[in-house]
């Protein structure tokens, strides 16, 4: 499965009219897998919320598999469901 890291792509809120598109079918993913919790991470923000689809880029088949990959994950404790802001 490729991985990448959303930070480094092209952000979907740029303003210059830069055509929008779903990060899985340009590269080609096929699954979400709830074990892979590096790839999970990049949907996730510093809080430990999943990132909504306006901000990810992803289609809505995408975000539902995301949201449930990352669901299974918490409930299995590989993602915790919220984050210490004491650092």
């Amino acid at each position: 499965m490729k991985s990448f890291n959303i930070n480094k792509e092209l952000s979907c809120l740029d303003t210059d009219k830069v055509k929008r598109y779903c990060r899985f079918d340009k590269f080609g993913i096929k699954y979400v897998d709830y074990k892979d919790v590096d790839f999970l991470h990049n949907f996730i923000n510093q809080q430990g919320k999943i990132l909504p689809r306006r901000i990810t880029c992803n289609r809505m088949k995408w975000q539902k598999k995301i949201a449930t990959a990352v669901k299974r994950a918490r409930f299995l404790a590989l993602l915790p469901y919220v984050t210490d802001q004491a650092e």
